[in-house]
């Protein structure tokens, strides 16, 4: 989690400001436990026991997106979803979704700050970390609104996580667990796995995306001991693409569907785990034609996204394709380098990186990855964010795997080298983490937005020392 102002698209606002101040409550911005939150939530009147039904996902990678498919297909049959996710992008209130027919949004101002005030009063400046208060907020904003699912992902592991608060989820889910936080987590994939699984309840049926065998056999062992019925990807339900389409079975039964939108293989394999999920949830009420509808729907932002037209393409040549993920582990970095294997990109001409990364990230072994699917990386440090590895450092660990890299200072002047040194441009990727990415959207907001297009010039080219 990041120590930035938790409001990147409006710092002066109210809620920005409570945001801050309650930053303070506490010395550390992750300290796992339930007991602070369940001593807030107790004040509150237990807000996260008067949630509509709750689907509780857990994981490493492909949380955000199997929360985006579910909520894309129960919105497309009609259903009201709240949603939290974490971390935001640009503004904090896109952590906090409010269902409503036709389509969710992110929280008001006024009700966030409204939430966030009531909290803070409950409180009474007790310690607690900035993650459990607004988790709190989020409850109580969820417990005040009618609707008839939450889609819960936690924030940090799971057994601990201010999310696993919720005592009788309607179903769990656990997506791929790979390396990360391991010094919250523990350092094996056992022990990362133990706390992911978590979040299973006694009688309440969890849907396992793909794992590792030594991470699923931890699920398993902990479903066994709580009379958990696990419904598990390759087993129960699977994903295989075709050409132009991909095959869904979910107990036997199949069904052809269109490629998702949101891009990658990997991203199918997530559809199917939140198909499951939802099949679990509403069985036979979920149709096939919400389902279809869902795949060509389902947004999340900064997941091999091609930017559409705006203020980074002020620094590129007419023409030019600028992508962004968030990818910011090992397992991110090898799903990202497969999808650029797979769209076959380097066929069509040069693939650059612009790539930041966090020091808690095994920066290292990511960029490795991307060994034969790139053809030069430009590392940046990440803005504002003093634990950002520097960009000369992610420059040597890009060399030492005999890729050819080059610091810039920022994303800007990484656009401008990137299109100084290429001809024809190349296809542009901007990676390494979900901060980068936020970064790289408010750079983008903040340019042109339609119909302009904008050429490099020789003079732009020759200010590149100075952007």
């Amino acid at each position: 989690m990041s120590s930035k102002s938790f409001d990147k698209g409006s710092g002066d606002s109210k809620s920005s400001a409570l945001l801050e101040r309650l930053k303070t409550l506490h010395p550390l911005t992750i300290d796992l436990s339930l007991d602070r939150i369940t001593r807030l939530l107790t004040k509150l009147g237990n807000p996260e026991q008067k949630l509509p039904p709750v689907i509780h996902v857990a994981g490493t990678n492909g949380k955000g997106s199997v929360v985006a498919f579910s909520r894309a297909i129960a919105e497309a049959f009609g259903r009201r979803v709240h949603v939290y996710t974490s971390p935001h992008l640009v503004s904090f209130n896109e952590r906090i979704v409010i269902g409503q027919f036709g389509g969710g949004a992110s929280i008001s101002e006024p009700l966030l700050i409204e939430c966030l005030s009531e909290v803070e009063r409950q409180n009474a400046g007790d310690p607690i970390t900035l993650f459990e208060i607004t988790t709190a907020a989020a409850f109580l904003a969820f417990a005040s609104i009618p609707a008839d699912l939450v889609l819960l992902e936690t924030g940090l592991g799971g057994r601990l996580d201010a999310t696993n608060v919720v005592s009788t989820p309607a179903a769990t889910v656990i997506t791929p667990i790979s390396y990360d936080h391991m010094e919250f987590l523990g350092s094996s994939l056992s022990a990362i796995a133990r706390e992911k699984a978590g979040i299973l309840k006694r009688g309440v049926p969890c849907i396992v995306g793909p794992q590792s065998n030594e991470a699923f056999q931890v699920i398993k062992r902990r479903a066994e001991d709580l009379n958990v019925c696990l419904k598990v990807f390759r087993k129960d339900f699977s994903a295989a693409k075709r050409d132009g389409s991909w095959l869904l079975d979910v107990g036997g039964q199949q069904a052809n569907l269109p490629l998702p939108a949101l891009k990658g293989p990997h991203q199918i394999e997530n559809a199917a785990t939140a198909i499951a999920a939802m099949k679990t949830v509403y069985g036979s009420k979920l149709s096939k034609a919400a389902i279809w509808r869902a795949m060509l729907s389902a947004r999340w932002p900064a997941r091999l996204e091609c930017l559409p037209l705006g203020g980074l393409h002020t620094f590129v040549n007419e023409g030019t394709e600028i992508w962004l993920d968030g990818g910011h582990n090992v397992a991110g970095a090898n799903a990202i380098a497969c999808a650029i294997e797979e769209f076959g990109w380097r066929n069509d001409g040069p693939v650059h990186l612009i790539w930041g990364m966090m020091e808690t990230k095994d920066a290292d072994n990511a960029i490795r990855a991307f060994r034969n699917c790139v053809d030069h990386i430009f590392t940046v440090k990440i803005p504002d964010e003093v634990g950002s590895f520097d960009a000369v450092k992610l420059a040597s660990f890009a060399r030492r795997h005999r890729l050819a890299a080059t610091p810039a200072n920022g994303i800007r002047q990484a656009l401008l080298m990137s299109q100084a040194q290429s001809h024809p441009s190349p296809r542009i990727l901007i990676c390494g983490s979900l901060y980068l990415a936020g970064h790289a959207l408010k750079l983008h907001g903040n340019g042109i937005r339609t119909g302009e297009t904008s050429t490099v010039t020789a003079a732009l080219v020759k200010a590149v020392g100075a952007v």
